[in-house]
């Protein structure tokens, strides 16, 4: 059987956001989210809280919580999320400081440390 010729495969280096490769118009929203439920998830396992305590705390279903837990975010928005982390006893500091060098405009960062 004779070979194919095939085309040679074309790599297009990322941007180092998956989230803006991927198209997403809200990617910084959806990444601050992503930190913020990762944070989230690490506070109730550092409290050994199961997900039923941990959705009575929040306030909302265990379904809900599950979907927290598995990163499925799209009934949470941050200032929600923002809230689940003061209900475990946290305090949340915002600080607004200049761009970073070497962001393009209209590039801006937003991180949970």
């Amino acid at each position: 059987m004779p070979k194919k010729k095939t085309e040679p495969e074309t790599v297009d280096p990322g941007s180092g956001d998956v989230l803006v490769d991927l198209g997403f118009p809200d990617a910084d929203e959806r990444k601050l989210r992503v930190q913020l439920a990762m944070r989230l998830n690490e506070l109730v396992a550092d409290r050994h809280l199961t997900q039923a305590r941990a959705a009575e705390l929040f306030g909302i279903p265990q379904p809900h919580l599950s979907e927290l837990k598995h990163y499925k975010l799209n009934r949470f928005s941050s200032e929600r999320l923002l809230r689940f982390v003061t209900l475990l006893d946290r305090d949340v500091e915002i600080i607004i400081r200049p761009k970073a060098e070497g962001h393009a405009s209209g590039v801006v960062s937003v991180s949970v440390v």
